[in-house]
């Protein structure tokens, strides 16, 4: 029942069942915490695994997806760092489990510490495609462009079959690397290769690499080429580019499109009159 009500939000009802219960064992304690943090109430996620450890309750693997997975999504390394330590006495007798390292991975990453996610990536004796793309992402969002580009080559070469997500991580680090010839490279790999059809983030992807390097002419041919409908996202990337490039003509079209979509915002417009300034 509490799983149940933590399943639909209902996180007072599974409290007010939670006090309840008279012994509580580590799979009471993990459906609230599991609830909390499905949920976005990472705080309260926290507060409830304090409360379990002093209770006495010893944590298992199933509680620590759950508290990183928090730490990530809130940006609280240092007791993501903690939960780290912990772990390292739960796996004591054995191996961290693949699942466990990828959230680590995608916890120090996404906390800033890309260092801390390289060792755990190293230390970890088997991964899958998950590991590689936390890894391979992490590296590209935090300026670490090349490398996050040698680790994809590396994938490859150990005979990782690459997903959609995989290339959404190279297309970004091809995009703020402004690597422009290999971003292409990839986009056309991951369609003719591996016979992924592009997703929106893959077009966005190709979008920003293309703004960001001035070429708008190609990046609104691409856009108005592709295969999908482009999202505000899309054309908002194309006039914050005209913004940066100074180009009036096309910044335009790019706000007529936000406009056809029924989704200008007054960003738009003061973007739109910053070009004309």
């Amino acid at each position: 029942m509490i799983t149940a009500y933590a399943k639909q939000g209902e996180m007072v009802m599974a409290m007010e069942l939670f006090d309840l219960v008279p012994e509580k064992d580590v799979v009471s304690w993990n459906a609230m915490i599991a609830g909390y943090v499905q949920f976005g109430q990472h705080d309260q996620a926290l507060e409830v695994f304090e409360q379990m450890h002093l209770a006495g309750e010893r944590p298992d693997k199933v509680t620590m997806l759950s508290l990183l997975s928090a730490c990530a999504d809130s940006g609280f390394l240092d007791i993501g760092r903690r939960l780290h330590g912990a772990l390292m006495e739960v796996c004591s007798r054995s191996r961290l489990s693949t699942r466990l390292g990828n959230a680590l991975i995608d916890m120090y990453a996404k906390c800033g510490n890309i260092e801390a996610a390289m060792e755990v990536f190293k230390g970890m004796r088997e991964k899958d495609i998950s590991t590689w793309n936390s890894i391979i992402t992490g590296l590209a969002l935090h300026g670490h462009f090349q490398d996050s580009i040698n680790l994809f080559e590396d994938m490859l070469e150990m005979k990782f079959r690459p997903d959609d997500v995989t290339f959404v991580g190279v297309m970004v680090a091809c995009s703020h690397g402004g690597m422009i010839r290999e971003g292409k490279r990839y986009f056309y790999l991951m369609q003719n290769e591996y016979g992924i059809v592009p997703n929106i983030k893959h077009f966005g992807c190709m979008v920003d690499m293309l703004g960001r390097a001035g070429l708008l002419k190609e990046e609104f041919e691409f856009i108005s080429c592709m295969e999908i409908e482009p999202n505000p996202i899309v054309w908002r990337a194309l006039l914050g580019a005209c913004r940066i490039h100074g180009d009036v003509k096309l910044a335009e079209q790019a706000n007529e499109q936000l406009l056809r979509l029924r989704d200008d915002t007054s960003g738009d417009y003061v973007l739109l009159s910053n070009i004309y300034a």
